[in-house]
C-alpha cells in the first residue's frame, strides 16, 4: 500500500507538471506511471476479492471481479495510449516550446520515487513472483524517467524540440506493448480460456493416468480470477464404486502439479454412454 501512494500521489503531480511545462514526455510517463500503479491496485484487490466469502447467489465469491477490473484497467489504458499518440504526433508536426527545467527536475524525481518504490519490493523477490513482477515495473519506470531526463538535457543543449514529442511516442509504445498484453490475457481469462501455463494435455495425461482410469472426457479447465482454477471432468473406472479417498488423492495432485484448486471430478463405470463423452459437446 505505501508503494500505491507514493506512486499514485507522484504519477498526478508528474501529469499536471507535464501539461504545465508543455511537455509531452512527462504526460507520457505519467501514464507509464499510472499503468503500473492500476496493475498494483488491482493486485491488491485481487487480495481482498479472494478473502470474501461464497454466497447463494455468488457460489464462488468474488473471484472473477479481478478478472473484469483487469479488462477495465486494459481498456481504459488504450484510450490513454491513443490520446498521448495523436497528441505527440500533432507536437512533431507542429513543434511547441518546453519548459526544459521543470521537465528536467521532475523527471529525476521520478527516478527517486520509482526507485525508491523499487527498493520496497526488492527484499523477497527471489521467492515470490508477485514482487518480483512489482520490482521489475518500478525498475523499468524509473529507467523511463531517468530517459525523459537525458532528453530535458538533450532540448537544453541542442534546441531540438521534436526530441519531447519523439519520447512521448517511445514511452506510449511502451505502455501499448505492456497493455496489450494485460488485455489479451484478461480477455482470454474473461471468455473462460484455460489460463496461460497450463497445459490441459498434461492435466488430462494426469488424471488419466490415475488408478483404475480408463477414459477422461468432458474435462474442462477455466480461470475463476486472476489467482483460482477451476477443473471439471469425468472419469470412466470400470467396476470402481465411489472411493473418496481416490477423489482426495486427485484432487490434491491437481492442486499440487498445476495449481488447481478448485476440481471437481464425476466417476462413471462407463456401463451406460455419457452424453458428454464428445470433446466438442458443451
Amino acid at each position: 500500500m505505501p508503494g500505491i501512494l507514493l506512486n499514485l500521489g507522484f504519477t498526478a503531480f508528474e501529469a499536471a507538471a507535464g501539461l504545465a511545462a508543455g511537455s509531452m514526455a512527462l504526460v507520457a510517463d505519467a501514464g507509464h506511471n499510472l499503468s503500473d500503479v492500476l496493475g498494483l491496485v488491482l493486485a491488491w484487490v485481487a487480495v481482498l476479492l479472494a478473502r470474501r466469502r461464497p454466497s447463494p447467489r455468488r457460489t464462488y465469491g468474488w473471484q472473477r471481479g479481478t478478472i473484469l477490473a483487469a479488462l477495465a484497467n486494459a481498456g481504459l489504458l488504450l484510450v490513454a495510449v491513443g490520446a498521448i499518440l495523436a497528441e505527440a504526433v500533432d507536437r512533431l508536426l507542429h513543434p511547441a516550446p518546453v519548459a526544459t527545467g521543470p521537465m528536467l527536475w521532475v523527471a529525476a524525481a521520478g527516478v527517486v520515487v520509482n526507485g525508491a518504490t523499487a527498493l520496497l519490493f526488492a527484499r523477497g523477490r527471489a521467492h515470490d513472483v508477485n514482487r518480483r513482477g512489482a520490482f521489475l515495473h518500478m525498475a523499468a519506470d524509473a529507467a523511463v524517467s531517468l530517459a525523459v531526463v537525458a532528453g530535458a538535457l538533450v532540448i537544453r543543449a541542442t534546441g531540438w524540440l521534436w526530441v519531447d514529442p519523439g519520447l512521448g511516442l517511445v514511452v506510449a509504445v511502451v505502455i501499448l506493448v505492456g497493455t496489450w498484453g494485460l488485455l489479451r490475457d484478461s480477455a482470454s481469462l474473461a471468455m473462460d480460456m484455460v489460463p496461460p501455463g497450463l497445459d490441459p494435455e498434461a492435466v488430462r495425461g494426469f488424471l488419466a493416468g490415475l488408478p483404475g482410469v480408463a477414459e477422461v472426457h468432458d474435462l474442462h479447465i477455466w480461470a475463476l480470477g486472476t489467482t483460482q482454477v477451476a477443473l471439471t471432468a469425468h472419469l470412466v473406472r470400470p467396476g470402481a464404486g465411489p472411493d473418496d479417498g481416490f477423489l482426495l488423492a486427485a484432487g490434491a495432485g491437481l492442486r499440487e502439479r498445476f495449481g488447481i484448486g478448485h476440481a471437481t471430478l464425476q466417476l462413471e463405470t462407463g456401463s451406460h454412454g455419457c452424453p458428454l463423452a464428445p470433446d466438442d459437446v458443451l
